[in-house]
């Protein structure tokens, strides 16, 4: 995982924003289908969450193109059901909202944390996975049902989601708010900032947006994703180095007991 600085959430909700825009182009512009753009999308996340899987250490290029990735996936999904199938989108945030909860219990119930600085196992990284999945999807239900269905309009719901998480962050920094709660927290609203952003730089005048179109919005915070990415790779600034504790159902053995007391260095990872 990347370690969390600024370039993080600067490119987290970059690819919220393309997460609703590369949607709606792909579906909309384009005449893919909300049906067939979601398969094509599904089979693209699955190859690279393989991929993610597979690796042994952060990759930024990898880690980012699978997060833009489920964050379209996770749009698709909600919009299959909003305009495909006729759901409300206060059911579908109910919904959502109610997996993602049962997603983080489960997740500490078997692993006692939900920090993204412990995943170091597979199955830690398979909730973490599931957990931005059910992000995303509560993100552009929440998001929709605050802009469109609430009437609030775009920019608006794109200012009131910057201003919790401003709060959250201040909470964090000055009353010293539990780090995982807060980061989870904030995490879960830059979804909803991200697509009413979105959809205020993409939507028609005449309907609260700027009118720049899907093309042009997914074209500008794809370079934008593309160059923090360059960055990243090249400078190392979000290279965690920590090491993930290990778990608290695994005991060392006697020699590796006996060779950290004779001081010698040895990779528990």
């Amino acid at each position: 995982m990347p370690a969390v600085t600024v370039y993080f959430w600067i490119i987290k909700i970059l690819c919220t924003t393309v997460g609703e825009t590369a949607a709606d182009f792909l579906s909309s512009t384009l005449n893919f289908g909300l049906t067939n753009t979601t398969y094509v999308m599904a089979v693209l996340l699955a190859v690279f969450l393989f991929f993610q899987f597979r690796a042994r250490a952060y990759t930024p290029w990898l880690y980012w193109v699978t997060v833009a990735l489920i964050s379209v996936v996770g749009t698709l999904i909600t919009d299959n059901l909003t305009d495909g199938l006729g759901v409300s989108l206060v059911v579908t945030t109910v919904v959502f909202g109610i997996a993602l909860i049962v997603t983080f219990a489960t997740w500490y119930a078997a692993e006692r944390t939900l920090s993204i600085h412990s995943i170091s196992t597979t199955r830690r990284e398979g909730f973490y996975w599931l957990t931005i999945l059910f992000t995303f999807a509560l993100g552009t239900a929440s998001g929709d049902l605050v802009a469109e269905r609430l009437n609030l309009g775009y920019f608006p719901s794109a200012a009131m989601f910057a201003a919790v998480i401003g709060l959250i962050a201040l909470a964090h920094g000055m009353v010293k708010v539990n780090a995982v709660l807060t980061f989870w927290l904030a995490y879960i609203l830059t979804r909803p900032l991200g697509a009413s952003l979105g959809d205020y730089l993409s939507q028609p005048r005449e309907e609260g947006g700027l009118g720049l179109g899907t093309v042009v919005t997914s074209v500008l915070f794809l370079i934008a994703i593309l160059g923090f990415v360059v960055y990243l790779t090249v400078s190392k600034r979000d290279q965690d180095v920590r090491v993930a504790a290990p778990s608290a159902h695994t005991r060392p053995s006697s020699s590796g007991r006996a060779r950290r007391a004779a001081g010698s260095r040895y990779d528990r990872r």
